[in-house]
């Protein structure tokens, strides 16, 4: 089982799809970089990862239309 940085088990999963969004699942809290929280509304989200959805943090699938590519191999 993984832990966080204090030792206790991961509440939240986070899952890169390949030329897709992030994936998010568990416990956790989405905030703005001035510590507002985003309501998911859900236990499981897709953050964008290609930059140009227009429900930001949210994927809205627009990196289909723009042919985005990632791999999900952890990168250095």
């Amino acid at each position: 089982m993984r832990t966080d940085d204090t030792g206790e088990p991961a509440t939240a999963t986070i899952t890169p799809y390949e030329d897709g969004p992030l994936l998010v699942r568990g416990d956790f809290a989405l905030v703005t970089p001035d510590g507002e929280h985003i309501d998911a509304r859900r236990g499981t989200v897709a953050l964008c990862r290609c930059g140009k959805s227009a429900l930001k943090p949210f994927c809205d699938g627009t990196h289909k239309a723009i042919n985005f590519r990632a791999g999900t191999d952890r990168q250095s």
